[in-house]
């Protein structure tokens, strides 16, 4: 990771980092608002079939003999549910930076989108077996939402004894931002996306994973700590490597198999990677 971005995760200020983040993505990318025909101007856009003649700017269609359509700006009505793990495990740290400073960095520049477009947002944290309603979708739920962020602590673990939240029970259409390290004991995290897949809910899961936690490129002797049993185990990393390896990649590989659903869309993040290089190939795709 670069030392910019480093310093960015670093940055004891949300708001600034994510729209520093937020910003560099958007070179390149229109993402500040939804288009329509509202009143405010914002750009043309090539005649398609189906819409209303009367948005041709006739004028200029005489001065270059081009259909070109005004749009403009309008209030967005997406709703975008945040849904943050705060399990010990999002402790993890690599070169200085944790997984869970990675994770609101993300979290923030998402939000900071959203904020743009005048989306609906909500934030959620899974811990300790239950979810917990951090910020509810309502007035000034941007600023809330950093608000949160920023004293989040993860720890303990989430094996829950049931999955089915009443909240993620609703049927409305929805943007569902789930960020985690997704390494399950068993089979939750599956089981929770599952239960929430429906037709009208996009669902997007970002994985961040450590470049040690996926190579295990170690050598020696090793004392490792599960960040959210506490308990410890000591080994030859030389011993153990291949096998570790395999493991990891038949894992991986497993997670890709079981979340190729409709509607449900995996992205892979390494820790050493820049926050924005990790959100720009999926909202180019969006189209946000």
């Amino acid at each position: 990771m670069s030392q910019l971005a480093t310093d960015l995760i670093k940055l004891n200020n949300l708001q600034l980092a994510g729209k520093l983040v937020s910003d560099e993505l958007l070179l390149g990318i229109h993402a500040s608002k939804r288009s329509g025909s509202g009143t405010e101007f914002e750009q043309y856009r090539h005649y398609e079939p189906g819409d209303d003649p009367r948005r041709i700017d006739w004028k200029l269609y005489a001065r270059t003999d081009k259909h070109l359509v005004r749009e403009s700006a309008t209030e967005s009505n997406l709703q975008i549910r945040f849904l943050l793990d705060l399990s010990g495990s999002m402790n993890y740290t690599e070169e200085g930076v944790s997984r869970l400073a990675y994770a609101k960095l993300l979290l923030a520049s998402l939000a900071y989108l959203g904020y743009r477009q005048n989306d609906q947002m909500s934030l959620y944290a899974l811990q300790n077996g239950g979810l917990q309603t951090l910020v509810p979708a309502g007035k000034q739920a941007f600023q809330r939402i950093l608000f949160a962020l920023q004293k989040a602590e993860a720890s303990g673990q989430w094996l829950p004894d049931q999955v089915r939240f009443p909240e993620f029970q609703q049927k409305q259409k929805e943007l569902f931002v789930l960020v985690s390290d997704f390494l399950q004991a068993n089979t939750e995290w599956l089981d929770l996306i599952k239960t929430v897949a429906s037709p009208r809910r996009e669902i997007v899961i970002f994985q961040i994973l450590g470049q040690q936690e996926t190579d295990f490129n170690l050598s020696g002797f090793y004392r490792f700590k599960d960040l959210e049993t506490g308990r410890e185990m000591e080994v030859q990393a030389d011993t153990v490597r291949a096998i570790f390896q395999q493991s990891v990649s038949a894992y991986l590989e497993k997670l890709e198999t079981e979340l190729a659903l409709p509607h449900v869309h995996l992205i892979r993040i390494n820790l050493n990677e820049p926050v924005a290089r990790a959100l720009k190939d999926f909202l180019t795709k969006r189209r946000v």
